[in-house]
């Protein structure tokens, strides 16, 4: 038995508007409803989970975990700008509560991919207000119930985009995000309608500096409220491997894609980190098939986070790690694979502070809608059921353990 650290944290990661349904105040709902739309479908109830959050918490205290990741949807607490919803702080508050009655540490993102609608049509984070916004809607959250929380995560995955310039992604999917982003302006009424998860190539460079911006008034507003709660963000990190003696393409994508945020985490008290391929790339550029989510490696996690903790000096949060299958026995199989890789870079020195696989159940998957299935637990389409798969026992067993 390969042991983790006592207080390492073991959980599952959820987001709000992949789960909760209904989300009809936020940007992605109003972008799925445009025509054309680069989402394949719309959310809809997605899993139900405004409904069965006591369910859901529940399903992760079940499988012997420590920590819950989930996100509270700014969307809903505030709906207008300036309009504080206390019925909707109120639901997120039980979340945090209920967690506590299960044992597990609330983890909780303060903005998953979605912002309200409002925000949106000013331009997201392309207006200079951008910040303050969030970190208002922060503080609320905070006043509500931060000091209950284990840990803050302000953004999720804030140079994605950046990262899916070097996925291979069909020109048709890059024109239809284009036309997505005009329709949805043209319906608000906007010169310029903006999404954090569907974004064009002019917009990358000042939609990164507004939520730079944004993390940086975040964390002190988080601060100000709760000056020793850790506060981090998450971001994605493909295992880059060289093949060859000619790193200058790879370092070239580690300039473009993840310097700057790891840079910025060195002023934070952790770097969450997402990882689900590795990729390989010569002197003369990527080597095989970088679709999204196409070169799955169980090698890849201990990597990226030696990788994450060596360029930031910070502790290391795996905030989300998994596999789209829908053979689940290959899942069973990976994640222990790829904890064994974890746990050799914790043993080499790397403080890692928890893993949390993404995700509890099968969810709405952002533009690719409900066709992906990365979930531990499978959610009748029509009842909403929640059913165990063969790999939640699995990673169930290793958090009860503590150890691979």
């Amino acid at each position: 038995m390969r042991t983790f650290p006592a207080d390492f944290l073991w959980g599952v990661a959820s987001a709000g508007h992949q789960i909760e349904g209904d989300n009809t105040t936020s940007d992605t709902w109003f972008a799925e409803h445009v025509t054309p739309s680069v989402f394949r479908e719309p959310s809809g109830k997605a899993c139900d989970g405004y409904r069965l959050w006591r369910e859901d918490v529940d399903l992760a205290a079940g499988m012997g975990l420590s920590a819950y990741r989930f996100s509270v949807e700014w969307a809903r607490v505030e709906p207008a700008e300036g309009q504080f919803d206390d019925e909707a702080l109120a639901h997120y508050e039980g979340i945090v509560d209920r967690c506590a009655e299960r044992g597990l540490a609330a983890v909780v993102t303060f903005n998953h991919m979605t912002s309200p609608h409002w925000f949106a049509a000013r331009g997201s984070w392309l207006d200079p207000a951008a910040p303050g916004f969030f970190a208002r809607y922060c503080d609320r959250v905070m006043a509500a119930f931060g000091d209950r929380i284990a840990v803050a995560v302000t953004l999720n995955e804030p140079n994605l985009p950046h990262l899916l310039r070097w996925t291979a992604i069909p020109d048709f999917v890059r024109d239809l995000e284009r036309a997505t982003l005009e329709a949805a302006s043209k319906a608000a009424g906007v010169e310029r309608y903006r999404l954090t998860n569907v974004m064009v190539p002019e917009d990358l460079d000042a939609m990164g500096d507004g939520m730079s911006a944004g993390h940086l008034a975040a964390r002190a507003a988080i601060k100000a409220r709760r000056a020793d709660l850790p506060v981090g963000f998450s971001l994605a990190i493909v295992d880059d491997q060289v093949v060859g003696d000619d790193p200058a393409v790879r370092d070239r994508k580690r300039a473009e894609v993840y310097a700057r945020w790891l840079e910025l985490a060195r002023g934070d008290d952790y770097i969450g980190i997402q990882n689900y391929e590795r990729h390989y790339y010569d002197g003369n550029g990527p080597i095989g098939d970088h679709g999204p989510l196409s070169a799955v490696d169980a090698r890849s996690l201990g990597e990226t986070v030696r990788y994450a903790h060596a360029v930031t000096g910070v502790p290391v949060m795996v905030t989300e790690h998994g596999i789209s299958t829908e053979d689940d026995s290959r899942r069973a199989a990976f994640i222990p694979e790829s904890l064994a890789g974890l746990w050799q870079a914790v043993e080499d020195g790397v403080p890692v502070r928890g893993y949390f696989h993404w995700t509890l159940m099968d969810n709405f998957e952002w533009i690719f809608g409900y066709g992906p299935k990365l979930g531990l637990h499978s959610v009748d389409r029509e009842t909403f059921e929640r059913s165990p798969k063969p790999s939640a026992a699995v990673y169930g067993g290793i958090a009860r353990a503590n150890g691979v």
